[in-house]
C-alpha cells in the first residue's frame, strides 16, 4: 500500500514537506519546481486514535474520499491559512499551498504560523509556514508554490487536483480559473473566499451537477408504529406520542409489522400529517393492522445544481444569515463588486476615511445595481463602511468564514452534506456601526502586526482589546481556537493592564490533534493548559498568560473568588457539558461579568453573549433534559441498540470497577481474613461481608479459570436471563385489556446456546476473561481453553445465617488453603477508557451489547457506533470549531468596546446543510415588585452590617434602602425567617452571625427576600438578591 495514500502515517511518523509543481521522480523538501506530484489511489484504512471525532462527523466513506483528494489553495494570508489548517487537520490527502508575496509585519496580526524571524528576512509566505501547516496531520502531503498566479498562467496544472481554493485573488482571475474548472469533465470543484476589513464573501461551484449521497449527516429516524389504518390514505400513528421529525416526501421503509405484513420491506413516501402521524398510499386492501412495527427513514441522494461565477454575479443565489437584514446579501455583493473594479481601476483599495474613494466605491456601486438582474438599492453605510475599512483585515472574521469555506472544501472532495448554493456573505457591520469615526488618524497604520486590526476597528478599541483580562476557561478545540484568536488581537499584551487566564485539568491525548491545533504528536500526556499558553507564545510573544490546571466548579472557589472575577473583564467558557456552563454562569451573574459562551457537536455550533444589564443569563433558560432509559428497559424489555450498549455499559461498570472498588475498601477496614473471621465468629455485623468473602472464595487462580467465570457470564447473562423472562411472561401472555403482553416497542428475548466457532460468542469470552484477569492480577494468554459445559454457577440463596455459616465455612478455607494472603485481598478497579484500543473496555461492550441485540432481535451496532454511544463521545470537526470560536470573537470585541445591546448577536449554525442564523441577545426582563420597584437579575442590593446586626436590624435596613419591607428571609435551601414557621418570629432578635454563621474568610452571604402580596391569598413577591456584609469595613 502506497504510504501518501494511507490514513495511517509515513515511516517515522514525518509529514512530507514539499514544493509544488515538483517533478514526480523527484523526492524534494521546500524546492520550487514545475509540476505537481503524481496521484494513486490505494485502499487505506482509518487511524481511529486520531480521527474517531471526526469519524462520527463524516463516516469512513468521506473519510476515504477525503483521503484521496488533491486541494490547491491559492493565498496564505489569514484566511488562506485558516483553511489550509482546517483541511489539514480533516485528512485530505495532498494539499499545494501557493502564494507569491513576501512577509511583512502587517501578517504577524493575520497568520498565526508567519513569526517575526520571517518578516525579518522577507520569506515567500507559502514557504513560511509550509513546515507549520505539514506538521498539523502526519498524513497530509503539503507542497508550496511561489510561482506568479495571473492572467497569462497556463492553467492546465490544475487538472491535478479536486479541489481549487482562492483567496486574496483578484476577480478578473477568479472567473478565469472558475471558467476553466467549471469546464473539466468531471468538474474541478471550486471556491473562493475574500475577507475586506469586517466584510467577507465566500462563493462555491462544484460544477452542472453535484451528487450529494447525504445532505445533512443525521442518523435515519427510527419510529415505534402504534397503529396504521385501513383507508386511502392509510394514516401512520406514533407511538406514546413520540414525535416522528419526518418532512413531507421523506421516504419510509417498514418492519415488524403484525397484521398489516404487506407493509414489510415495503419503502412508501409520507406527507405529514401531525408531529405524531402521517400518511402513506392506500391500504385498504390490505390485512387489518393488529401491532407492533418500526418505520425507518430511508436515505435519499439528492443532486444539486451550479452556475459558474460569471452567471452567479449578475444573478446570485445566496445564503441569508440574518433574517433581520434580509436584504443585506444583495447589498453587499454589490458592493464588495464595486470594490473589485475600484481595485481593477486603481490597482489598490480605498484608503482609510478617505471620502473621494467613498464617493467613487458609491458611484461604481451605483452602476454595478443597475447591471445585476436583481438592482438592488445601494446601501450608503455598506459602501462608507467597506471603503473605510476594506484595507484592513479582522482576523476572528476570517477564522469564521475560514470555518465554513473549509467545511465547502470537505463537501466537494466527499459528496457529503448540502453545499453552499452559492454566496455566504459575513460581517461584522454591528461592530463598526458603534465606533466613533470622526478621528481617521485612529484607523491609520503604525508600522506594526495590529494595522490589519487597526484599520477596522481604531486605536483606541486597541487599547481596550490589549488591556483586557480574560478568564478562558478550557483549552480544548474551541479553548485553542479562542488563544489563537486573542494572540491575533492582541488581547492581554497591554504593557502595564492585560492579562489571559487559562485554565484546563486534562492532559493532551492522540484523539485531540484533530482539531485541537496547538497541540503536536510530542506533548500527548503533557497538560493542555501549559502547552496551549506556550504555543500561543510562539503566534504573539507579547501576550501575557498564566496557565492553572483546575476544575472552575465548587470545590475551587478559594482559588477562582469573587475577587478573582472581579479582576476579570470577560470570561469566556470553551467547555463540553452543561452543568459546568450553569456554575460558570452562575459566578459571572454574581460577579457582574461579561460571558462569552460557544459549543459544537459535529458540524453544529452556537454562540451566546451574555451581558451584565443587557441579556439574559445562560441559565434564564434551559433546554429540555435529556431523556434517561428507563430501568425496566435496560434490565428487561430493549427495544434499541442504545438499550443494550447502555446495559454492556453498565455490566463493565459493575464487574470491572464497582465490585472491586467495594472488595478493596472492605479489605482497607479489615486489616486480614482472619480479623474478619474472628469478628463474623464473635456475632459482629460486618457491611458487605457476605459478598466479599463470596468473590474471595471465587476469585480465579489462572487464566483458564477466568475463561471459565466468563463462560458462566454468557450462560447468565444470554441464555439463563431469557428463560427467566420468558417463564414469567410466557409468549402469549395478555394484559388486563386482552392485549398481548409482547408487543411492540417490548421484544421477547430468545435464549443464546453458546457456539464456540461463532466470533462473537467467542469475543465476549475472550474479552470479558481478559478483563476478569486485569482486575484479578492474572497473566492471560491467547492459548484455547475447554470450558465445561455441564458447569453451572450455584444456586443463589437469600441471605440468612445460613449465609453466616457459608461465609465462616468459606473464609476458613480461603485461610487454610493460603488463598486470603495480602494479595488475594486486592482486586485492580478499571476506569472505563474508551480511545485505549489496547485495554478491551469497547471490545467487551460491543460484544456483550451485540449479544443482548441478538438475544432480543435487534439490529446490531460496529464497533464505532458502539464506541460513540457507550463513551458519550461529541462527534468533533475543526471546521465548525474555528467558525464558532470566529464569531465569539466579534462578540468579544464589542463586550470589551462597551457596545450597547442592539450591537451583540447570538449565532446558531449546521455547516452540514448549511444554514448560519444570527439573533439578537435576549433582552433582559425587568420584574415588578410593586409601587413602581423592579429589578433585573443583575442586580443585587446590598446590606452592610457588624457584628451585634440582628434579623430585625437587616429586614429594617432593607426597607429603609429600598423602600419594601421583606418578610421571608432564606440563605440557599435554609430558611431564616418565614413568620408562619414555629418559632421564626423568636430569630427576629437573634445575630445575623449567628443565624448564617460565616466561616472566617467569609466577608458576606447573599440571601434571598420575597415580599408580601398586595393581595391575600396571593404568592409572595420575589426580590433580587441581597448581599449582607458583615461588616461595614468589607
Amino acid at each position: 500500500m502506497d504510504e501518501a495514500d494511507s490514513l495511517l502515517p509515513p515511516r517515522g511518523g514525518e509529514a512530507v514537506a514539499s514544493a509544488a509543481f515538483a517533478d514526480p521522480g523527484e523526492s524534494s523538501s521546500c524546492s520550487r519546481n514545475k509540476y505537481p506530484p503524481s496521484m494513486s489511489t490505494d485502499s487505506m484504512e482509518i487511524d481511529d486514535a486520531l480521527y474517531s471525532r471526526q469519524r462520527y462527523v463524516l463516516g469512513d466513506s468521506a473519510m476515504q474520499k477525503m483521503a484521496r483528494s488533491h486541494v490547491f489553495l491559492s493565498g496564505m494570508g489569514g484566511l488562506g491559512v485558516e483553511i489550509a489548517k482546517n483541511i489539514v487537520l480533516a485528512g485530505i490527502k495532498a494539499l499545494t499551498i501557493h502564494d507569491a508575496k513576501q512577509c511583512q509585519a502587517w501578517d504577524l496580526g493575520t497568520n498565526f504560523f508567519i513569526c517575526e524571524d520571517d518578516v525579518v528576512n522577507r520569506r515567500n509566505r507559502a514557504e513560511a509556514i509550509i513546515h507549520h501547516i505539514a506538521e498539523l496531520n502526519p498524513y497530509v502531503h503539503v507542497t508550496s508554490s511561489s510561482v506568479p498566479l495571473d492572467e497569462a498562467i497556463d492553467l492546465s496544472f490544475l487538472k491535478q487536483y479536486q479541489c481549487v481554493v482562492l483567496t486574496e485573488i483578484r476577480l478578473p482571475l477568479q472567473k478565469k480559473i472558475n471558467d476553466f474548472c467549471h469546464a473539466q469533465h468531471p468538474p474541478i470543484k471550486f471556491v473562493s473566499a475574500d475577507v475586506f476589513g469586517i466584510w467577507s464573501r465566500l462563493f462555491c461551484d462544484f460544477g452542472e451537477e453535484f451528487e450529494v449521497l447525504d445532505t445533512s449527516g443525521e442518523e435515519p429516524k427510527e419510529i415505534f408504529i402504534s397503529n396504521i389504518t385501513q383507508a386511502n390514505p392509510g394514516i401512520v400513528t406514533c407511538l406514546e406520542n413520540h414525535p416522528h421529525k419526518l418532512e413531507t416526501g421523506n421516504l419510509v421503509t417498514f418492519r415488524e409489522i403484525n397484521g398489516m405484513t404487506e407493509l414489510n420491506g415495503s419503502t412508501k413516501q409520507i406527507t405529514v400529517v401531525s408531529p405524531f402521524s402521517f400518511s402513506i398510499d392506500d391500504t385498504t386492501e390490505m390485512e387489518p393492522y393488529l401491532h407492533g412495527g418500526i418505520a425507518v427513514q430511508v436515505k435519499t441522494s439528492q443532486t444539486f445544481y451550479f452556475e459558474c461565477l460569471e452567471k452567479q454575479i449578475k444573478h446570485p443565489t445566496y445564503l441569508i444569515a440574518d433574517f433581520s437584514k434580509p436584504e443585506a446579501p444583495l447589498q453587499i455583493h454589490a458592493a464588495m463588486l464595486a470594490l473589485d473594479q475600484f481595485q481593477e481601476k486603481y490597482n489598490r483599495k480605498p484608503n482609510i476615511g478617505c471620502r473621494q474613494d467613498s464617493e467613487e466605491l458609491f458611484k461604481l456601486a451605483t452602476s454595478i445595481s443597475a447591471y445585476l438582474q436583481e438592482k438592488p438599492e445601494v446601501n450608503d453605510d455598506i459602501v462608507n463602511w467597506l471603503s473605510w475599512t476594506a484595507q484592513g483585515f479582522l482576523a476572528p472574521l476570517a477564522a469564521a468564514v475560514g470555518g465554513v469555506a473549509s467545511q465547502e472544501v470537505l463537501k466537494a472532495v466527499t459528496g457529503k452534506f448540502s453545499p453552499l448554493c452559492q454566496w455566504l456573505y459575513i460581517e461584522a457591520a454591528d461592530l463598526f456601526e458603534s465606533l466613533n469615526k470622526s478621528n481617521c488618524e485612529e484607523f491609520l497604520p503604525r508600522g506594526d502586526r495590529y494595522d490589519a486590526l487597526r484599520a477596522c476597528i481604531g486605536d483606541t478599541l486597541c487599547q481596550k482589546l490589549q488591556n483586557l483580562n480574560i478568564f478562558l476557561v478550557g483549552c480544548g478545540a474551541i479553548g485553542c481556537e479562542m488563544l489563537k484568536n486573542f494572540a491575533l488581537l492582541g488581547v492581554g499584551t497591554g504593557k502595564e493592564k492585560g492579562m489571559v487566564t487559562i485554565t484546563d485539568p486534562d492532559l493532551i491525548e492522540k484523539s485531540n490533534l484533530n482539531r485541537q491545533f496547538l497541540f503536536r504528536p510530542h506533548h500527548i500526556q503533557k497538560p493542555k493548559s501549559y502547552t496551549a499558553a506556550a504555543a500561543t507564545l510562539n503566534i504573539n510573544p507579547q501576550l501575557k498568560i498564566e496557565s492553572h490546571l483546575h476544575k472552575v466548579c465548587p470545590a475551587t472557589e478559594m482559588i477562582y473568588s469573587d475577587e478573582f472575577y472581579t479582576k476579570q473583564d470577560i470570561i469566556v467558557t470553551a467547555l463540553d457539558n452543561v452543568e459546568a456552563r450553569r456554575y460558570v454562569d452562575s459566578r459571572c451573574l454574581a460577579n457582574l461579568r461579561p460571558l462569552l459562551d460557544s459549543g459544537t457537536m459535529g458540524t453544529k455550533g452556537h454562540t451566546e453573549a451574555i451581558i451584565p444589564h443587557l441579556t439574559e443569563s445562560y441559565n434564564s433558560h434551559r433546554d429540555p433534559p435529556e431523556e434517561e432509559i428507563p430501568f425496566c428497559t435496560l434490565k428487561s424489555f430493549p427495544a434499541a441498540i442504545e438499550h443494550t450498549i447502555q446495559w454492556a455499559r453498565d455490566k463493565f461498570e459493575s464487574s470491572f470497577s464497582h465490585k472491586p472498588s467495594l472488595f478493596n475498601k472492605f479489605w482497607q477496614t479489615y486489616s486480614s481474613a482472619e480479623e474478619v473471621l474472628q469478628r463474623i465468629q464473635s456475632g459482629e455485623s460486618l457491611e458487605g461481608c457476605f459478598q466479599v468473602i463470596k468473590s474471595l472464595s471465587r476469585r480465579p487462580r489462572n487464566w483458564s479459570q477466568c475463561v471459565e467465570l466468563a463462560r458462566m457470564k454468557f450462560e447468565k447473562y444470554f441464555n439463563h436471563k431469557a428463560l427467566q423472562l420468558l417463564h414469567c411472561f410466557p409468549l402469549d401472555t395478555r394484559l388486563k385489556d386482552g392485549s398481548l403482553f409482547w408487543q411492540s416497542p417490548k421484544r421477547p428475548p430468545s435464549p443464546v446456546k453458546f457456539e464456540f466457532n461463532d466470533p462473537l460468542h467467542f469475543s465476549f469470552i475472550h474479552t470479558a476473561a481478559k478483563l476478569f484477569a486485569t482486575i484479578y492480577c492474572i497473566p492471560f494468554t491467547e492459548k484455547v481453553v475447554q470450558t465445561d459445559e455441564t458447569a453451572r454457577k450455584p444456586d443463589h440463596v437469600p441471605v440468612s445465617s445460613e449465609d453466616e455459616r457459608n461465609a465462616v465455612f468459606q473464609l476458613e478455607k480461603a485461610i487454610s488453603s493460603n488463598e486470603a494472603t495480602k494479595n488475594d485481598l486486592q482486586m485492580v478497579v478499571l476506569s472505563f477508557e474508551k480511545d485505549d484500543d489496547s485495554n478491551g473496555h469497547i471490545d467487551f461492550i460491543t460484544a456483550a451489547s451485540n449479544l443482548r441485540a441478538k438475544m432480543y432481535n435487534i439490529e446490531p451496532a460496529d464497533r464505532l457506533k458502539t464506541k460513540r454511544i457507550a463513551g458519550k463521545i461529541i462527534p468533533a470537526i475543526a471546521t465548525s470549531t474555528a467558525a464558532v470560536s470566529g464569531l465569539v470573537t466579534l462578540e468579544l470585541i464589542k463586550a470589551a468596546g462597551g457596545l450597547p445591546f442592539e450591537a451583540y448577536r447570538n449565532c446558531f449554525l449546521n455547516l452540514a446543510i448549511p444554514i448560519i442564523v444570527f439573533t439578537e441577545t435576549a433582552e433582559v426582563k425587568k420584574i415588578e415588585i410593586r409601587n413602581g420597584i423592579t429589578f433585573t437579575i443583575w442586580d443585587r442590593w446590598t446590606i452592610h452590617g457588624k457584628e451585634e446586626f440582628t434579623l430585625s436590624d437587616f429586614i429594617n435596613a432593607v426597607r429603609e434602602k429600598y423602600g419594601i419591607e421583606p418578610t421571608m428571609v432564606v440563605q440557599g435551601v435554609k430558611m431564616l425567617y418565614v413568620p408562619v414557621m414555629p418559632g421564626h418570629t423568636k430569630r427576629l432578635k437573634l445575630t445575623m452571625h449567628k443565624l448564617v454563621k460565616p466561616s472566617t474568610e467569609k466577608k458576606y452571604v447573599d440571601l434571598t427576600v420575597s415580599f408580601a402580596p398586595e393581595n391575600d391569598g396571593d404568592e409572595d413577591l420575589p426580590g433580587p438578591p441581597v448581599r449582607y456584609y458583615f461588616s461595614h469595613n468589607d
